[in-house]
């Protein structure tokens, strides 16, 4: 939240929304700004989209440029859609390049280049009267001054210049000098940081922080944005404290009354419930199976499919007698396909926003974990994001499920990371072999909502989805996967070999 004194500030707002949430409004108008950032970042976009947002609003704007050309501008505008048509572009270097009078201007003392260079600016200034000033870009202004000292003393000219013309200014630096650029960050009234980094695989992923903004308390830390058609699309680092509303919390039925059973109850809203266990084992069935039970009470759902293809998963689930097609038509039902290769984890998180706050979905799935990990930069970072996205959705009265891979058959079996304590609850789906048969069994670890079942159950997937069996009371070891059988008799599940029929209302 902003300050008290923030709330009177007059601000101009950047043009991107989720940049305007970090900077609790925008930024505080008759001010200067530096926007640093090595090429290829954003700043140039970022500067033509602060001042075409200021023409939407009716402000004069000035796109002062010393290396590009206005042909250049015109193409980046391009590139976005955008016509430049109602802000002012000055070029501060001849279109002709270097005819006889350049070169004349090159022979001169650089301190005298750069006071010709600065008094330009000014007098554009003067006569176009802009509210909005972008200067592209600095690393020009550096290179004229050649030494810090005169240097400080031009921009700090600019800045009093500019405050005297109640113009809000962007300055842009591709930090072509070595190191960051102190001096000129401490005269301006805030800093914003572009960076671009690459991975061992995917696309570049692009963040930005707040370094300083005067008078105000913004959002400090790193938030993930992207380049798009349009300008530049920032995504909020999500702080789940300032999320919430109340719910009800009633235990809602999984769609199988065993399971239920085991669980004490049911699925709380507001709580995260993680299935884990080896592949193939059915956590994907189980999840769509609960998923499939809110549908059928009138709730909306989001599902973000990492691990298989979106027809993959809606021939499976069909097969088993839960058509999800229906719901997706419908549009209470979103199953978007993951790329986690082309997916930065600011942006993952702001569509899981989009889809509880826009699209009113109550329940989220995450399919899997695994895959998503690989989208992160190390496992502090995956545990810590995850861990807000949790409390965030749990504040939000959101059901939340979750599928986390193992590694192994049976014996030691494994996981990529521990997540098992973020989740309120945990469901373990292992193998098991008895009499010369593969089986599955199904145990509840953990429910901090309820108590829940201590036992370990057989389960099969079906025709009609997932089917609990009774306790395996005469069995030891289930766990480890080669359990020992102690009583009389046959006491596990009729394999199913019937197949599945149509359902009468689509689940």
């Amino acid at each position: 939240m902003a300050e008290s004194t923030s709330d009177r500030r007059v601000v101009a707002s950047t043009g991107i929304d989720g940049l305007d949430d970090i900077l609790v409004g925008g930024l505080t108008r008759e001010r200067i700004y530096l926007v640093e950032g090595t090429p290829g970042t954003g700043k140039t976009t970022l500067g033509l989209g602060f001042l075409l947002d200021g023409a939407r609003a009716g402000e004069a704007g000035l796109y002062v440029t010393l290396a590009e050309t206005q042909v250049e501008l015109n193409a980046v505008a391009e590139s976005h859609g955008w016509s430049l048509g109602d802000i002012d572009v000055v070029e501060m270097v001849p279109a002709d390049g270097l005819g006889e009078d350049q070169e004349q201007t090159l022979l001169h003392p650089s301190e005298v280049e750069l006071g010709e260079t600065v008094r330009d600016i000014m007098a554009k200034v003067d006569a176009i009267k802009p509210s909005r000033v972008v200067i592209d870009s600095l690393s020009e202004l550096r290179l004229l001054a050649q030494t810090p000292v005169r240097y400080r003393r031009q921009i700090l000219a600019l800045k009093h210049f500019f405050a005297s013309r109640q113009c809000t200014v962007l300055l842009l630096d591709d930090k072509s000098a070595s190191g960051s650029d102190l001096q000129l960050q401490s005269i301006a009234h805030g800093v914003i940081m572009l960076e671009q980094t690459l991975s061992g695989f995917g696309a570049q992923r692009r963040r930005l922080h707040v370094v300083k903004m005067r008078g105000i308390r913004f959002r400090g830390g790193y938030h993930d944005f992207e380049i798009e058609r349009g300008g530049l699309c920032v995504y909020p680092r999500l702080v789940a404290a300032e999320h919430g509303n109340s719910y009800d919390d009633e235990p809602v039925s999984t769609g199988s009354d065993q399971l239920d059973t085991l669980l004490g109850g049911g699925i709380v809203p507001g709580t995260a419930t993680l299935l884990a266990g080896p592949a193939g084992v059915g956590k994907t069935t189980a999840t769509v199976q609960m998923m499939a039970a809110g549908l059928r009470r009138g709730e909306k759902a989001a599902y973000f499919l990492f691990d298989e293809r979106l027809p993959t998963l809606l021939k499976r689930s069909k097969s088993l007698g839960m058509d999800l097609e229906p719901y997706v038509e419908e549009g209470v039902l979103d199953i978007r396909g993951i790329d986690p290769a082309e997916l930065s984890p600011g942006e993952f998180a702001g569509a899981v926003r989009d889809a509880v706050e826009k699209s009113g979905a109550k329940i989220v799935v995450i399919d899997s974990i695994n895959a998503y990990l690989q989208s992160m930069p190390n496992e502090q970072h995956l545990v810590l994001q995850m861990h807000e996205l949790l409390s965030y959705l749990g504040q939000k009265g959101v059901i939340a499920i979750l599928i986390l891979g193992l590694h192994g058959v049976t014996g030691d079996i494994r996981a990529d990371v521990d997540l098992s304590y973020l989740a309120d609850t945990v469901v373990q789906l292992r193998y098991f072999e008895a009499h010369g048969e593969v089986r599955q069994a199904i145990s509840v670890i953990k429910t901090r909502t309820a108590r829940h079942e201590r036992t370990i159950r057989e389960f099969q997937i079906t025709g009609h989805g997932l089917s609990v069996g009774e306790t395996l009371r005469d069995f030891r070891n289930v766990l480890t996967g080669v359990p020992t059988f102690s009583g009389e008799g046959s006491k596990l599940m009729q394999q199913d070999t019937g197949t599945a029929t149509e359902p009468t209302d689509s689940l």
